[in-house]
């Protein structure tokens, strides 16, 4: 089949970008990433954009660097799935990476100096915020997910908001009803279905989402206004001004609201969640404007997934192409020298899993206790929050008693 007929924007869709990315290149020189010093490329969701964020700077500053190209603009996780799972597939238009000092840059997938003009690029591997299962189907033969840290997946609002919580069953009839006009089952604040944000149903945050609250994602996604993205739903939420039954409601990745909440000026704040079984909500964290993530690692807030990393593998499970193999070991225990990725992650807002003291075997299936191997609840506290309690160790032996094990520079009980 010609790969022409597979790019990521097809027929005249794919014309007018291309258009528009030619008359920004002449303009403001937006390079070609294939000239960036040695380009990574992964095509994905919105939701671990601030991970990336932080880890491709590290990686811009390293010597050699190394370039991080990241396709999300506009799409889901399970995008990434379906573009790296289907042969000829080609990204097209503009991408994402970060200079050395985390300034989010723009550069061409199509090399458009070239005669011919290249048409498009190979993504190294796909990303995803579900297992592929939930994107339609289980993932063809021959290639793998490898899970990297935990994401929550929070409801937002307003700052200004009276609002502080919501339960599975409210955002079920806000999610389930929320579209029609006039409403029968009008919840609290959420009156205004305009004022009501939501996501397609390729991204990962709506999946999760939907589990969570018992709907299924294409309703959830029908329902409101559809967002292209995490950052363009948060900033839509903040603009609302609540007012009585206009109140304005959406869901984002954790990383995206403590990013936000966090800031001087903060648009939004998170909801707590009380999950089906529950008596009461809770925030993923301890409190609001902490970042510890307790009530995640521990099972009290329901709503996480891990980061799925997709990519082709060999008959032992490695990937095969070597940008993927080097780039996902980052997170599954190959860090590079000298770029802290655990420490990184952490301080973007995400969990690392050696902090979980729960796991799951499917997206929102039933929590089973887990005790590390390795466990970094202490690590992670220090580098998500500044401070930590623990006693700081080179050795076991530095221990108290009442810890077992020292891991990442803190003692932890294991």
């Amino acid at each position: 089949m010609d790969p022409s007929s597979k790019l990521r924007h097809a027929g005249a869709a794919a014309g007018a970008l291309l258009a528009t990315v030619s008359v920004s290149h002449a303009a403001h020189a937006i390079p070609d990433c294939s000239t960036l010093p040695s380009p990574i490329y992964a095509v994905g969701g919105s939701s671990p954009v601030p991970i990336f964020a932080k880890v491709a700077a590290a990686l811009a500053a390293a010597t050699p660097p190394v370039t991080f190209v990241y396709y999300s603009a506009g799409q889901g996780g399970c995008n990434g799935v379906t573009d790296i799972t289907t042969a000829g597939t080609l990204l097209t238009g503009t991408a994402n990476y970060w200079s050395s000092t985390g300034t989010a840059l723009t550069c061409n997938l199509q090399d458009l100096t070239a005669t011919p003009a290249n048409p498009g690029t190979v993504p190294d591997f796909g990303v995803s915020g579900t297992y592929a299962s939930l994107c339609g189907s289980p993932l063809p033969s021959g290639f793998k997910e490898f899970l990297g840290p935990i994401q929550d997946v929070d409801f937002i609002v307003p700052v200004q908001s009276s609002a502080t919580s919501i339960s599975a069953a409210a955002a079920y009839f806000v999610y389930g009803f929320g579209g029609q006009s006039p409403n029968p089952y009008t919840v609290e604040n959420w009156g205004a279905p305009a004022n009501i944000f939501t996501r397609s149903t390729a991204s990962t945050a709506a999946i999760i989402a939907a589990l969570g609250i018992g709907l299924p994602v294409a309703t959830l996604s029908a329902t409101g206004t559809q967002s292209s993205s995490s950052s363009n739903l948060l900033t839509a939420v903040g603009a609302v001004t609540p007012g009585a039954g206009t109140d304005a409601i959406g869901f984002v990745s954790g990383e995206y609201a403590d990013g936000n909440t966090s800031s001087a000026t903060p648009k939004i704040k998170v909801l707590a969640y009380q999950h089906t079984g529950q008596s009461c909500g809770w925030l993923p964290n301890s409190a609001p404007n902490t970042y510890d993530k307790i009530n995640v690692r521990t099972g009290l807030y329901a709503l996480w997934s891990n980061v799925h990393f997709i990519a082709a593998v060999d008959g032992t499970g490695t990937p095969t192409n070597p940008r993927a193999k080097s780039f996902i070991g980052y997170f599954t225990g190959s860090p590079p020298t000298g770029i802290d990725v655990d420490a990184l992650t952490a301080q973007a807002g995400a969990t690392l899993d050696c902090a979980m003291e729960v796991t799951r075997t499917t997206d929102m299936g039933p929590l089973l206790p887990y005790t590390p191997a390795a466990p970094c609840g202490c690590f992670f506290e220090k580098n998500a929050t500044g401070v930590t309690s623990c006693t700081a160790c080179t050795t076991t032996a530095d221990c108290p008693a009442s810890a077992t094990v020292c891991t990442k520079g803190y003692c932890e009980v294991n």
